[in-house]
């Protein structure tokens, strides 16, 4: 199937913003378990951010789904977990 390339980059573009929104909620979980946040916010604003991270995130993966993974790692998974049984 042919593709523009104005399409490629805009779906290029789409994957940054939604691995952007995943590191900004992986962020804002990793201050949560910490409980770092409290050096930053009151507990109101953040879990007003965490809720907007959080609705980003989500929403980005609607908008742009995670890649398929290459095939290579496909195999490096199945030897790993052939070793693993071993």
């Amino acid at each position: 199937m042919a593709y523009w390339r104005s399409t490629l980059a805009l779906n290029e573009a789409a994957q940054r913003w939604r691995i952007l929104a995943e590191r900004r909620r992986a962020h804002f979980v990793e201050l949560y378990h910490t409980g770092r946040w409290k050096r930053y916010y009151g507990e109101e604003e953040f879990l007003l951010k965490m809720r907007e991270a959080m609705k980003a995130s989500d929403r980005w993966a609607e908008i742009a789904p995670a890649l398929p993974q290459p095939a290579a790692s496909h195999g490096r998974e199945a030897a790993s977990l052939q070793s693993a049984a071993a």
